[in-house]
């Protein structure tokens, strides 16, 4: 590379260096006071655990980093894990800067239909300290509330990364998640989980994120491949191997460890609705583990590894939305149906005929095992949900109760909104910075091209 494309390519990195630079004198100028609303006294029991389980969800990024490095080729193990790994820098700083303010403050809206939070209510956390809130944390911390909420924030982006990896621009990527977060991430929160949002007055539910979380990164995931098209080399006839498949197994380890805090954290209290949200999360993945090496088995493809490791993890992805609202029973069969119905999509979009006809290349079919995954879980979700798990919920369809129209009116508003949401936002980025690599650049692989390292050498940087 010459000089001068370098010194160049250097120029350009100092306005996200000067941002943060910006940021950070910002955030440090702003006043400390306490919550408007404070609630109970601190309990050291809720708190202890949502220490925890605000740990174990940071632990399923870099596990989601393994996850995925492990399944892409060696000459990109490296790029696909920074990309996951990174999400918890860029994040971080948004969710602190104005992205909680935005998901979880008082509404832009009318009373019932909240649309955002005020950006400049906790603007650089202003206002969120070691007191309770009355209305989000009652019994913790309100900074920790505001720390848990962040772990969900941060892995949401680093779940789209799967369908993009191997030809994504490093730099456009950072942009895009940035984006994601702040317009697709943020509202969809609000009109989830906050009191005033317009999805939660419908009457939905979701415990965990089936809808924030994975249909939106399913579906943006959806978007990202239109616009970023199919890898030169993708293979017609077959996918390539996985890089490394221990590091998927470490990877899926980690996630199903770390889920339990979680589903079972969004209990936000040490009670029973935690420990009955820890059961039907296991109990969900085991299910569906078992179900697509089954089915693999019976389609006449040897049970895997991986097959095994993609199993558990569409059961942790169906059960989410409906973890505190379900017995373990219903757990059993929402993982059932969610791997039956994902490992048939992720097949079928491996044939010959599905690649020569759409020339859609979801690298690791994010949309198949997140964007159905959680689909399924929040229809599964409006039928299977009783308030004899969960008084301050309502009942499905199988117990009589009205969910499953406003689930099935949530899944199209909420698809639609994340893809069509996520395309213009990938359409912008790619104005600012283009999206993709060069056809060289792909060729030698992102790990040399963006990063100069290697899985096998390691770093080509001089310091």
């Amino acid at each position: 590379m010459s000089h001068d494309s370098s010194g160049k390519r250097g120029r350009l990195w100092l306005i996200p260096l000067a941002v943060l630079g910006v940021i950070a004198l910002g955030v440090a100028a702003v006043p400390q006071v306490a919550p408007d609303n404070v609630g109970w006294p601190i309990d050291g029991g809720d708190t202890a655990w949502m220490l925890t389980a605000s740990a174990l969800v940071l632990l399923m990024t870099p596990g989601l980093a393994f996850f995925y490095g492990g399944m892409v080729r060696p000459k990109n193990v490296i790029s696909t894990m920074l990309q996951s790994f990174v999400a918890m820098g860029v994040i971080s700083v948004l969710w602190v800067l104005v992205g909680f303010s935005l998901a979880f403050v008082e509404s832009i809206g009318p009373e019932g239909v909240g649309i955002v939070g005020s950006p400049l209510t906790y603007l650089g956390f202003s206002g969120v300290g070691t007191e309770t809130e009355a209305t989000l944390a009652p019994t913790i911390p309100f900074v920790l509330f505001a720390l848990f909420q962040l772990k969900f924030a941060i892995i949401t982006p680093a779940l789209v990364v799967g369908s993009l990896v191997e030809r994504v621009r490093f730099s456009g990527y950072l942009l895009f998640i940035a984006l994601f977060t702040l317009f697709i991430y943020a509202p969809l929160a609000h009109w989830t989980w906050h009191p005033n949002g317009f999805l939660r007055n419908m009457g939905v539910l979701d415990f965990a994120g089936g809808t924030v979380v994975h249909m939106s990164a399913g579906f943006a995931a959806l978007a990202g491949v239109l616009v970023l098209g199919p890898r030169k080399d993708r293979g017609v006839d077959k996918p390539h191997p996985p890089a490394n498949i221990p590091y998927v197994i470490l990877g899926t380890g980690m996630l199903w460890f770390g889920w339990f805090g979680f589903n079972a954290g969004s209990a936000l209290s040490a009670s029973g609705l935690a420990a009955s949200a820890f059961m039907t999360t296991n109990m969900a993945s085991a299910a569906a583990m078992l179900t697509w090496l089954f089915m693999d088995g019976a389609m006449g493809r040897r049970p895997s590894a991986v097959g095994a490791c993609i199993g558990a993890v569409v059961g942790l992805v169906a059960v989410t939305p409906a973890a505190g609202f379900v017995t373990v029973g219903s757990s059993l069969v929402i993982g059932v149906v969610a791997a039956a119905v994902c490992n048939y999509a992720v097949h079928w979009r491996h044939t010959t005929r599905w690649r020569l006809m759409t020339g859609i290349d979801d690298t690791l079919d994010v949309f198949c095992c997140h964007g159905l995954g959680g689909m399924v879980g929040m229809l599964l979700t409006g039928v299977l949900a009783t308030t004899a798990v969960n008084a301050d919920g309502a009942d499905g369809l199988l117990y009589g109760g009205s969910l499953f129209g406003p689930h099935l009116l949530a899944l199209i508003f909420v698809a639609g909104f994340a893809f069509f949401g996520s395309y213009a936002l990938l359409l912008l980025t790619n104005w600012i910075v283009p999206l993709r690599v060069s056809s060289e650049a792909e060729r030698q692989g992102l790990d040399l091209s963006q990063h100069a390292e290697t899985i096998n050498t390691g770093s080509r940087r001089v310091f």
